[in-house]
């Protein structure tokens, strides 16, 4: 019985003495864990006393997780959602407008900072916004049934099935970014990607001659 005790008294000191990490992946989920973040990780935050501050964190993630509809879970999983904006921009905020009248959790990344730019036009592949990003879908510029189409197509679900959001935009000053180029609503350019809404459709085969 003794040699149980002290067993169990080891392993909540070690509990307790243990490093907890806090940290923020490229995909905007928070991590919680008793190892060293990857170099990739952001926001990263050491917790004292393993014990008291990772459990309680872990169990009210889990429990948040489980709250959500299993179809949300699994879109969510497969194919997050990134929206890149700048501030004072119509079609940023229409965009953001639409992700949270469905519901959607996404990660909005706005661009204020030069810095910024190399990453975002390499990862969108241009230097228009609203820009979203569904997996590894990209859909520049904003309109309603295209993003509608390719939430729909990464298995979100539908309008009215989860509860509002209010995700604001991200506190931020104002930018100074000429080579951003703020799309028009109504002209969006094409996505691109596995299940891209509104391709080009395959050129028709020509007629063979009689």
């Amino acid at each position: 019985m003794r040699i149980l005790l002290a067993v169990a008294l080891c392993t909540l000191a070690f509990g307790a003495g243990a490093q907890v990490y806090r940290w923020t992946d490229d995909q905007g989920r928070v991590n919680i864990t008793g190892t060293p973040p990857p170099p990739s990780a952001k926001d990263v935050k050491k917790l004292e006393g393993g014990t008291s501050y990772s459990q309680p964190a872990a169990a009210a993630e889990s429990a948040s997780s489980a709250q959500q509809p299993f179809a949300l879970q699994q879109a969510q999983s497969k194919y997050p959602v990134t929206l890149y904006t700048v501030p004072n921009c119509e079609g940023c905020n229409a965009a953001r407008t639409l992700l949270n009248a469905r519901g959607i959790p996404f990660k909005e990344v706005s661009l204020t900072e030069a810095g910024q730019m190399d990453e975002f036009k390499k990862t969108v592949g241009g230097n228009t916004v609203p820009a979203m990003i569904v997996g590894s879908t990209v859909q520049k510029g904003f309109e309603d049934s295209a993003y509608h189409s390719l939430l729909d197509a990464a298995g979100y679900p539908a309008t009215g099935a989860l509860p509002p959001r209010n995700q604001t935009q991200p506190a931020a000053a104002a930018p100074n970014l000429p080579e951003v180029k703020p799309a028009a609503a109504a002209e969006p350019e094409k996505a691109s990607g596995p299940y891209a809404p509104g391709g080009d459709s395959p050129p028709p085969k020509p007629k063979k001659k009689k």
